[in-house]
Order: structure tokens, then C-alpha cells, then sequence
């Protein structure tokens, strides 16, 4: 059994659905700014928890109300692994938007664009795995 704190795993997908956003909107603009702004938020997930990431909160506050009670919860510590991934290939991506080197950041940015759904497929997956019997 997991010490890790259990979560609403419906939080971890909607936080990758606005990161999916995010993270294309970078790649189509080449916008580090928004890059950087998006590694604090895999930043604040990853070391202070998926409650504490920006869009945790949003979707405790915004969404989950409308959505009623969870009805399984998962261990947070797959999607927290996911941010951390994320943050490693978000500051790569700033590091090389800002220094000239666009496609590194290009390449960083499309990286973390496929590590940002990892929890939702850890999510979907356990899901699909576990018996409902």
C-alpha cells in the first residue's frame, strides 16, 4: 500500500488538457515566456503537490463541484512524476528559446507536450486495468 497521498484522478486530466494547450500554443508561437510560465506550474506540482499546482487548484475550485464526488481515487505519485518530467522539458525548452536556440526549445517544448498527458494515460490505463467486480 502507497503512502502517497490519493487523488481525484479526474484533476490530473483536466490539468493536461490545459497544459496540451498551453504547450501547442508555445509551439506554434514560439512564445518562451508562456513556456516558462507553464514550468512553474509543473514546478509547484511536482515538488509541493498536484493540490498545490495552479491547475489543481482551478479544477478543485472551478470544476470538481460541478462534477460531484470522485468515485475511485488513485496515488498522486505518477502524475507527480509526469510534472517533474515536464518541468525537466519546459526549462530545457526556455533555455533554448531564450538563447537563440530554437529548435532545442522546439524539441524541449514538443517533449513536454507528450510527457504532460502521461498522467492521464497512468489514469486511463489503471482504470481500463482494474477489475470492476
Amino acid at each position: 500500500m502507497s503512502t502517497s497521498q490519493q487523488i481525484d484522478p479526474r484533476g490530473p486530466r483536466f490539468a493536461a488538457g490545459i497544459t496540451t494547450v498551453v504547450l501547442a500554443v508555445v509551439l506554434i508561437t514560439s512564445w518562451w515566456p508562456l513556456l516558462a510560465a507553464q514550468a512553474v506550474v509543473f514546478a509547484a506540482g511536482a515538488l509541493f503537490g498536484l493540490r498545490f499546482s495552479p491547475y489543481g487548484a482551478l479544477y478543485r475550485v472551478a470544476v470538481q463541484p460541478r462534477l460531484g464526488p470522485a468515485t475511485e481515487r488513485e496515488d498522486e505519485a505518477p502524475p507527480r512524476f509526469a510534472q517533474a518530467v515536464g518541468f525537466v522539458f519546459a526549462v530545457t525548452g526556455v533555455i533554448g528559446y531564450a538563447s537563440g536556440l530554437t529548435t532545442l526549445g522546439i524539441v524541449a517544448t514538443a517533449a513536454a507536450l507528450l510527457a504532460a498527458p502521461f498522467s492521464t494515460w497512468h489514469s486511463i490505463s489503471a482504470s481500463v486495468a482494474r477489475p470492476t467486480c
